[in-house]
């Protein structure tokens, strides 16, 4: 017990922790409790703060903030409605041609894994194959048998989407306009000794802001140009798979590694073994290369360190507590974790009392 009082008193003695504690953990509970219900303000927060960046540029061009802020908000309407009406309907296509053509596709590869026997014989049998294709088929009827109830329930979710559609825009819209008098608001309901919670806020503001605009900015560079070099070799549904290749750097190291697999399942089934094959699967290599080595350093020269352990332990936690934005977000979550840790304050233990000197 003595062990644990002094354990206490030198990490919690100062009131400043105490503060950044109860900061912390109502943040979490609010977000836990009332992320559903609340998330088309904080999706919209997300944005917003994204966004700021843009309307802090015009700001420095002396252009005042109303005027900066509609620009910036304009700009990003015309994205979202691009995205919506320009590329969805590419994509739609593209997703619905990929589930025309599926059957075709299982049944070339079950021939391909039906050859494996008489090719490797003495690492693979012909019942260990078919007891693989009926666990392929089953687990692809359980997956249809997903996607038609999910169809047949998803008329809230359409209603719900809907009406983020109309309400995010607006919060956006209100949380850049009016930023500083939202911030003043909330601060002068916050302690006023708050100059702990104040440091940690100052060092994430910065380093989550680089991030998140650096991984959106990666996402697009990365998608964008596997999708041309794709289009460029031929291959098809190469919208789809500069897509999902784009979205797999939100999640570090397994992101790369699992999107490899639809695109040499494409090729393959596209192209069987070749010289085209061989060329695809070089370039998409070349695109991780290029990614991992140059983009990388460039986007986050000036994040947080972190080891590979603690990203993938970020990414396990956090993507189970929020799911996709939990993925998206372990980085920011983690180097949150690393700065509070950081910076918080320790008194120094006192010392052990000496044994009484012994007399002769």
């Amino acid at each position: 017990m003595r062990i644990f009082s002094g354990w206490f008193r030198r990490y919690f003695s100062d009131p400043q922790a105490v503060i950044l504690v109860v900061l912390l953990v109502v943040g979490f509970s609010v977000v836990l409790t009332l992320g559903y219900t609340i998330a088309p303000v904080l999706a919209a927060i997300v944005i917003a703060y994204l966004l700021e960046g843009a309307v802090e540029m015009l700001l420095r061009w002396h252009v005042p903030r109303m005027p900066a802020a509609f620009l910036v908000f304009v700009a990003f309407l015309g994205l979202l409605l691009f995205i919506f009406f320009g590329l969805m309907p590419l994509l739609w296509q593209q997703v619905t041609t990929f589930v025309n053509e599926l059957p075709s596709m299982l049944t070339l590869g079950q021939k391909a894994l039906l050859r494996l026997p008489q090719m490797y014989p003495d690492f693979v049998t012909g019942e260990q194959i078919l007891e693989f294709i009926a666990t392929i088929r089953a687990q692809l009827g359980e997956w249809g048998s997903s996607i038609l109830s999910y169809s047949l329930s998803s008329i809230p979710d359409l209603i719900s989407l809907v009406v983020y559609l109309i309400l995010v825009p607006l919060l956006v819209f209100f949380f850049l306009k009016d930023r500083d008098l939202i911030l003043d608001w909330i601060t002068s309901r916050l302690p006023r000794d708050r100059a702990l919670a104040n440091q940690v806020w100052r060092e994430m503001d910065s380093q989550i802001g680089n991030y998140v605009r650096g991984k959106i900015l990666e996402i697009i560079i990365v998608g964008v140009t596997t999708y041309v070099v794709f289009l460029l070799l031929g291959l098809r549904y190469a919208m789809l798979l500069g897509l999902i290749t784009g979205l797999s750097v939100v999640i570090p190291y397994i992101g790369a590694a699992v999107v490899t697999i639809p695109v040499v399942m494409a090729g393959f089934f596209q192209w069987g073994w070749g010289a085209d094959f061989a060329w695809l699967v070089a370039a998409y290599l070349v695109i991780q290369a290029l990614d991992g080595n140059v983009l990388v350093p460039l986007l986050f020269s000036e994040a947080v360190k972190l080891h590979p352990v603690a990203i993938i332990v970020a990414v396990l936690v956090f993507g189970g507590i929020w799911g996709f934005w939990g993925v998206f977000f372990a980085i920011p979550l983690a180097t949150l974790v690393k700065a509070v840790l950081n910076a918080w304050p320790r008194t120094e233990e006192e010392p052990a009392p000496r044994p009484p000197a012994e007399t002769a």
